[in-house]
């Protein structure tokens, strides 16, 4: 099983470029999209050609913003929606498919925005959602992908000193949700197989040619629960599928 996480920039919008065609060359078993922007309705709109999945989708209140989705080739046990508590659920950013074997939880966590203004917020956010995964856990290992807005280590930026403590995504705060995660027993599974592997990123900013120039940074995860790692073959980045400022991301399952 293949299971690829990848943040849109807006579904509608990518769907005009060569969405259709990446779908179909990466053939995931599960393809987790984050920052749809479009409601429901608009998902399903976008994505009536799709025959071979069952498309689930969660979309935020305010229209044209976040929203999550889901194309799964196996129907899931059980789709839920949001994590239950109402200071996070308006914003579409959380969708749960429950299989036999695992909790796949798609995620599109907030960023904490240019002047740092969610900040505060995004720390509610990563406690509670760490919370809620754990909770999830108690009854089958957890899967969590998708944009995690942070860079993790050094490693994990083109450019770290400049950004460490200055930039959305590599505040310390940042830093320390993440290590509530990974130390909470959920493995970074890029860095699991890949731990030394060096310039590979799945953002970069439209500005100054920087995806051009590899000034990227790696902020789309999977993140899965230790005791399911013996399943897991492999993790991937895959940056030279465009279209997005965001590039894939992804595991292979044996």
């Amino acid at each position: 099983m293949k299971i690829i996480s990848w943040n849109v920039n807006g579904l509608r919008a990518v769907a005009k470029k060569d969405f259709f065609s990446d779908l179909a060359k990466m053939n995931p078993d599960i393809l987790c999209l984050q920052e749809t922007k479009a409601q429901d309705d608009q998902v399903a709109e976008a994505l009536a050609n799709v025959d071979a999945y069952h498309i689930y989708s969660n979309s935020a209140e305010k229209k044209g913003y976040s929203g999550t989705a889901v194309l799964s080739k196996t129907v899931p046990l059980k789709v839920t929606r949001d994590i239950g508590m109402p200071e996070h659920d308006t914003e579409g950013r959380v969708l749960c498919l429950e299989y036999e074997d695992f909790y796949l939880v798609n995620v599109y966590v907030p960023n904490s925005g240019s002047a740092l203004k969610r900040l505060d917020y995004r720390q509610t956010w990563d406690k509670d959602f760490y919370n809620y995964l754990k909770n999830l856990e108690k009854h089958k290992p957890v899967i969590a992908c998708g944009d995690f807005n942070v860079a993790h280590k050094a490693i994990d930026l083109a450019r770290p000193k400049a950004n460490y403590n200055k930039s959305a995504g590599f505040m310390q705060e940042e830093i320390d949700g993440m290590d509530r995660y990974t130390e909470g027993g959920f493995i970074d599974t890029f860095r699991h197989f890949y731990p030394n592997q060096t310039d590979t990123y799945s953002w970069w900013s439209y500005r100054a040619g920087a995806r051009g120039k590899n000034v990227g940074w790696r902020i789309d995860y999977f993140l899965a629960s230790e005791s399911f790692l013996p399943s897991i073959k492999n993790a991937f980045i895959m940056n030279e599928v465009l279209g997005s400022d965001h590039c894939p991301v992804g595991i292979a399952l044996k």
